[in-house]
Order: structure tokens, then C-alpha cells, then sequence
């Protein structure tokens, strides 16, 4: 990927206006999760374990529905099901707001909700993300991703810091309405889109839309296994700052609202510099970068974790951000480019159950180690476990596709060195 790819990306007036919809829907979106975890922790006395059931609970539905997600993207129209899905995290977002205000609001009704903002994420995930492939031709998609991730981390920096501002001087009410209006900026962008324009993979069977292939078609391919097992490990246990930060903020640096807000920034900050440092590079996505970035990461979410005041905690988030933003963007690209057409909502529903769906398990484990050894040890264990998983997984995967190579022709043997040694490029294209 060069700069110029990123460039004619962005001048794809498709993905110009879905992204500046995305921008201002997921700064409304970040802003809602910063209020809804300082909620948790003001309706259960600074309970870290109730922010950690509150996540947990806002990602169940990932584990649960995340692969119908990828069937359904693959069945039917994205921009379709991308308007049904919005909608109703609208809707999620007023009927939360209301009862905040209203003061009806309790962590029974508030985890209720988070269910339902969860189911509607599970479908719209997938779609979403596979979408970006549909807005622009196969050589701008690493452009694409790239640029997606950019504003997401545009959104991740806004978000938690306003909302930390809102929070403080106007209650968490407000901040929930403030992201219902936000779906309106999403739901223009995808209506003024240009159908015409847009890229669709037409399946080799329209009817066989199952899950079975997709997942015999990552189990069957190193280099779309990898990516997707090494980002489990960092989802389920690395990538649980939802959780960690409030925690930390609160119960360890003794901090307000503003002050969480502010940690929030400064790792969302690191995040969009790794972005637009990956969308403005000039070479592919590799493997090899995918590992060295999410060891850096680990190892710096380890010693975040022994950073022995606030200031110093906050500037080291910002290289953390960098690497995290690095290691996920690099494997949603590598498993975007490595997936068939026809499969690739169910295969980023796969992506996305274990980068996600990991979080009911990891996120009440992050808030349990947090009551119990302190806060601390949930960023050491978290990265270590990452940094590990990182550089034990490629020598696992070459292991287990080596039995299966023998027999065959020597350029189809799987080695640790053609794994994660040079840029992964696209191999699954049709025979003619």
C-alpha cells in the first residue's frame, strides 16, 4: 500500500461520505461507552467487577450472534442491513438517555440495555467491516481499512474526552442523547451512497451461504488463521482498556470524570497516530509486522501497568495506542485481503467474534484480577499473555500445516519463514 492508494481511497466519494458518517456516529459511540462505564461505577459504589459484567454483558451477544452477523452480510445487501442495524442502536441510545434522566435508570436496566446494544452490534459488525471492501477496488483496500481505522481513533480520541467533560458538568443523560442524534450523520452517509458505484463479490453458489465454509476456508489457509488466532489472544486479554482505565482512574489515581477522560484521549491518541502512520506506508501488510507490533504492544500494556503515577501512566498509554492500533489494523487487513470475496463477511464475523466475543470472558476476568490484586496487574497479565501468544502462535500453525504439506508439491509447504517472513499477498483468486 502507498500513499497514493491511500490517497484515491480517500477520494472514493463512497467511502468519503460513509467514513465522515462513521466519525461522527463513533465519536457519539464512544462518548455513550465512557458515560455508561462511569454510570456503572456511580450506581455500584466503584465496583470495577460491575463495569467488567456491564462490558461483558454489551459483547455476549458478539460470541452468541457474531457468525449470524457473517451469514446474514454474505445473504443479503450490506447497506441494507447497515441501515436496519443503526437504527436500532439509535433507538438503544434514546431509551437510555431517557431513563438517565428520568432517574430510572439501575445496573439491571443499564446491563439490559447494553444486551440490546450488543445483539445489534453482533449483525452490524460484520457487515460494516466487510462493506469497506464493497466502497473501493481490491489495490485501495488496505487504504481503505486503514483510513477506517483512522477515524475510528479520530472518534475513540473525541469521544471519551468529551464525554468526560459532558459527564462532569451535565450528568451522563445528555451524553446518551448526544449519541442517538450522532446515528443521523451514519444513516445519511449510507443513504446518499451510490449503488452503482459500489464493488459486490457475487458468490460462486448465491444459496451456500453457511458458516461451514468460511470456517474450512480459514482452518485451511496459515495466513488467514494467523491473524485471526493472534488478535483473539490480544482481544481477550489485552484489549480490555474499557475496563482497566475507568478502574485505574478511579480507584488508583483517585481521579474524576475529566481525568478518565483524558487517559481515555491519550491512548485513543497513540491509536490514530499507528493509523495514519499505516494508512500513509508504503508497504503491504505483513505478518511479520503483525507479531513484532502486538509483542511491542503487550510489553507496553505490561509496564503501563507498573507506571507509578497519573502523568506518567498517561503519556505511556500514547505509544500503546500505537502499537495496539497497529497489530488489529495490520490483521484486519491481512484477513480482508486473504478472504475469499464471497466469504468475507463470515470470515470477518470470525475476525470478530475473537477479537470481540473474547471480551464476556475477558472483561469480568480484567475486573476480577482488578478487585482482587489491584487494577495494576489486569495491564501486566493482559500483556504479557498477549506479547506470548504473539510470538508462540506462528511456530503452532506452521506445526500444524506441516503434516499436511509433505505429501504435496514443495511450494505448497507451510514453514515458519513463509508464514510470517514476506508480505502476505492474496493467493485464494479463481482458477481460470
Amino acid at each position: 500500500m502507498t500513499a497514493n492508494t491511500t490517497r484515491a481511497a480517500l477520494g472514493s466519494r463512497n467511502l468519503h461520505r460513509y467514513l465522515a458518517g462513521q466519525l461522527v456516529s463513533n465519536t457519539g459511540t464512544w462518548m455513550q461507552r465512557a458515560a455508561q462505564d462511569l454510570l456503572a461505577l456511580h450506581l455500584t459504589g466503584n465496583s470495577g467487577a460491575a463495569v467488567g459484567l456491564l462490558t461483558a454483558l454489551q459483547f455476549l451477544p458478539q460470541t452468541l450472534f457474531g457468525f449470524t452477523g457473517g451469514v446474514i452480510a454474505d445473504r443479503f445487501p450490506k447497506r441494507r442491513l447497515l441501515l436496519i442495524t443503526q437504527t436500532a442502536m439509535a433507538v438503544q441510545s434514546l431509551l437510555l438517555g431517557l431513563s438517565t434522566l428520568t432517574g430510572t435508570i439501575t445496573l439491571r436496566s443499564l446491563c439490559a440495555l447494553a444486551v440490546a446494544l450488543g445483539t445489534a452490534t453482533a449483525l452490524d459488525q460484520p457487515a460494516r467491516n466487510a462493506f469497506i471492501s464493497e466502497l473501493v477496488d481490491r489495490d485501495r483496500v488496505p487504504g481503505a481499512v486503514s483510513l477506517n481505522a483512522a477515524q475510528f481513533n479520530v472518534a475513540r480520541i473525541l469521544g471519551p474526552a468529551l464525554a468526560g467533560l459532558a459527564v462532569a458538568t451535565a450528568g451522563p443523560g445528555p451524553v446518551f442523547l448526544a449519541n442517538t442524534a450522532s446515528y443521523l450523520a451514519v444513516l445519511y452517509g449510507l443513504i446518499t451512497i451510490r449503488p452503482e458505484e459500489l464493488v459486490t463479490p457475487t458468490a460462486a453458489n448465491p444459496h451456500n451461504t453457511g458458516l461451514r465454509d468460511a470456517l474450512r476456508h480459514i482452518a485451511a489457509t496459515p495466513e488467514l488463521l494467523l491473524p485471526i488466532t493472534v488478535i483473539g489472544f490480544v482481544g481477550t486479554f489485552g484489549l480490555n482498556f474499557q475496563v482497566t482505565i475507568a478502574v485505574v482512574a478511579v480507584t488508583v489515581f483517585h481521579t474524576g470524570s475529566a481525568a478518565f477522560g483524558y487517559l481515555s484521549a491519550a491512548y485513543a491518541a497513540g491509536s490514530l497516530i499507528g493509523a495514519l502512520r499505516g494508512a500513509a506506508g508504503g508497504r503491504p501488510p505483513t505478518a511479520r509486522n503483525l507479531i513484532a507490533s502486538t509483542v511491542v504492544f503487550g510489553l507496553l500494556e505490561a509496564t503501563v501497568g507498573l507506571m507509578p503515577g497519573y502523568v506518567t501512566f498517561l503519556i505511556l498509554l500514547v505509544p500503546t495506542g500505537l502499537a495496539a492500533v497497529t497489530a488489529t489494523t495490520t490483521a484486519n487487513a491481512l484477513t480482508q485481503l486473504k478472504a475469499e470475496p464471497h466469504l468475507r463477511g463470515r470470515v470477518m464475523s470470525v475476525y470478530f467474534l475473537v477479537l470481540l466475543g473474547g471480551t464476556p470472558l475477558g472483561a469480568p476476568l480484567v475486573g476480577w484480577i482488578s478487585d482482587t490484586l489491584g487494577a495494576r496487574y489486569s495491564l501486566i497479565l493482559g500483556g504479557l499473555i498477549s506479547a506470548t501468544a504473539a510470538l508462540v502462535l506462528p511456530r503452532l500453525i506452521t506445526y500444524r500445516a506441516r503434516p499436511s504439506t509433505r505429501s504435496g508439491p514443495p511450494s505448497t509447504t507451510v514453514t515458519e519463514e513463509t508464514l510470517i517472513g514476506t508480505p502476505i499477498r492474496r493467493t485464494g483468486q479463481r482458477r481460470r
